[in-house]
Formats: C-alpha cells, structure tokens, sequence
C-alpha cells in the first residue's frame, strides 16, 4: 500500500523546489500546504512525510502538469548524492547485478512510491515498476521521475551508462515526446501494460568502467564527511585518508599509497608515525567508518560488505571486524537494529 506516512529525506522536495524555482514559482508557494519552510527542506538531516512531498508535486503540477516529460526532467537530477550511505552502497558495487540488488532492498530511500522489481531473461532483463498504489494525480510524474532516476543512476555509477532498449509506460503520450528521447536514448511506448526499463542482460555481471569522475567525487566526498565527523586529520594522514578512500571497493596498499604521494613506503611510515599513526590505524579507520555505515543502512550481506572494503575473504573482515567493535558483524548490526526499534 501506498504509505502517506513514510518519512524520507528533504533531499528530493528540495529538487523539486529548484525544478519550481527555475520556472518561476517562489519556494513558498512550491510549499504551500506542507508546514514546510524552504530552510528546514534544505537542512540535510531534517525529515518529511511522502505525503507531504506529494503535497509539493501537486502544487508543482497545478503550475507546469502540462509541461511534456515534467517527471522525467525531474527523475534525470536524482543524483547518487541525495542518498547518503545507500548511495555510497550504490556507488561502491562493482557490476550492474549488485547495483540492482541493493536498490531493491531499499527502495522507499530512492524516494519512489511504488513497487519495483526485477525480471531476468537470457538476452533482456526488465526493471519493473508498479504505480498503481500511487494516487491518479500524480502518477505519472511520479512513474517518470522513478523510470528516469533509474537511468540516472546508471550514468552516474558507470562512465558509459547502461543503454535501455526499451522504454514504455502505462500512461498515455504526450505531445511531445523530446524529452524522453533525449533521457533514455529511445522513443518510449506509451499506454503499454506496465513501466518497464529494459536493458541487455549481459550488462548484469560485466565489469563496467569505473564511476564517472562527478560520481567518484561524490562518493569520497561522502566518506571524507562521515570520517571528519568522527575525527579530523590534516597532514600526511589526511593526505593517506582521501586516497584510501578514493574509490570504495579498490582501497590501495601502502605501496601504491606511497608512490601517489611521490615518497617512499619507508618515508611514508616514518612520516605517519611522527604524526602519531600508522598506515594500518589509518587503513582501519576507514574500513570501520564504511563498514557501520554499510552494516548500519544496508542490507548488504557480511561478504558483499567486505568485498567493498577490499578484503580477499570474509573471514578476515569479520576477524578486524571483532578487533574495531568487540562483536562480528551480524550482531552489531542486530544491536543497531534495537535500538532503532525502540
């Protein structure tokens, strides 16, 4: 069922207000009816019901509903950034197949209000997503901003994107159907039997090129935030920090450190140890930052979470794993569960 009160991030009525503000409709108005004011909405840590962002799309279409593809320019600015850790979840996964399988299991974070699935055939596979939970009015904005988010995502997490073959939509087309060609790459089909994005299957379990440089960023940007939170550092170590978290999943060894650095590894401990750490403690602190955040706000098995902080086994992440919190994985994660719960 459709869940009004499902409390989300500001991060996507603050897309919206922007989408309004540059077609000429004051913040205020954009929030007319919400209790919201433009400041909480751009307050990264405040929350929101889903019915109060709905609230902000139907003032938005009481305004520009005639404008063709509105959703789908909507859906094309979800940035990975708006997600925080789901994102850097999204982010770090290394193929097409583990990108899908973490958005499924978190799907009221990627601001959607349907239902989505997966289908896999031998030479296409479908992305499935059901409106019909979602209240007429706002459908299919709603649909076209989840369908175009979808191919965003896919632009941001892989340099070349994972090209649709097919496009269709359960509501009827529009005038003009520019927009949709110039998101998806496709002419999409209209009044079909379900919203589908469908693409080639062998795109599933190939190792795409890395994240575009503005996804990368991002992504380090993030844990540099969630690290500095916890403790500065300035120096060598804050030089060594970045780098280690410079693309999530291919952390590099002190060896491969050291030459970005343009010193020796024998510099750069001595170097780390005057400022009062060690490679290692350094390594540590950002396998263990990125790991809670995973454990914390995924679903990510143990494996495919020590598989994005580098480990060759799972057997040595759960091993630093007791080191850092005194307790393996899955009940440190258990113990986050309850207090959430309470």
């Amino acid at each position: 069922m459709f869940d009004r009160d499902l409390l989300r991030s500001t991060s996507s009525v603050h897309v919206l207000m922007r989408l309004a503000q540059e077609r000429g409709m004051s913040p205020q108005d954009c929030l007319e009816g919400t209790k919201l004011v433009p400041e909480a909405v751009r307050d990264p840590d405040a929350e929101i019901t889903a019915r109060q962002e709905v609230r902000v799309v139907r003032n938005l279409l009481a305004r520009f509903g005639a404008e063709p593809g509105l959703g789908v320019e909507a859906g094309d600015r979800y940035h990975l950034s708006l997600y925080g850790p789901w994102g850097l979840a999204l982010l770090s996964s290394r193929t097409v197949r583990e990108v899908i399988e973490v958005s499924l299991r978190y799907v009221d974070l990627a601001f959607a209000f349907g239902g989505l699935t997966f289908e896999e055939g031998p030479t296409e596979s479908r992305l499935i997503f059901d409106d019909s939970q979602i209240p007429e009015d706002v459908r299919t904005f709603l649909t076209e901003r989840v369908i175009a988010g979808i191919q965003s995502i896919g632009r941001e997490r892989f340099s070349a994107g994972v090209p649709a073959t097919r496009i269709s939509f359960r509501h009827r087309a529009p005038a003009d159907t520019t927009r949709y060609r110039a998101v998806f790459g496709v002419e999409p089909e209209f009044g079909a039997e379900v919203n589908e994005l469908a693409f080639d299957s062998a795109y599933l379990d190939a190792m795409p090129p890395q994240a575009n440089e503005w996804a990368r960023e991002t992504c380090e940007q993030l844990c540099r935030d969630l690290l500095t939170a916890r403790r500065a550092r300035t120096g060598v170590a804050g030089s060594v920090r970045d780098l280690l978290v410079h693309n999530p999943g291919e952390i590099p060894d002190q060896l491969a450190i050291a030459a970005a650095l343009f010193m020796s590894p024998r510099t750069l401990s001595r170097r780390l140890r005057e400022e009062g750490t060690s490679f290692r403690s350094l390594l540590d602190e950002v396998r263990q930052m990125m790991s809670e955040e995973l454990l914390n706000h995924t679903d990510m098995t143990t494996e495919q979470v020590a598989a994005r902080l580098g480990y060759a086994e799972a057997a040595s992440f759960i091993r630093a794993f007791r080191r850092w919190q005194g307790c393996p994985p899955q009940e440190f994660r258990a113990r986050g569960t309850l207090v959430g719960t309470r």
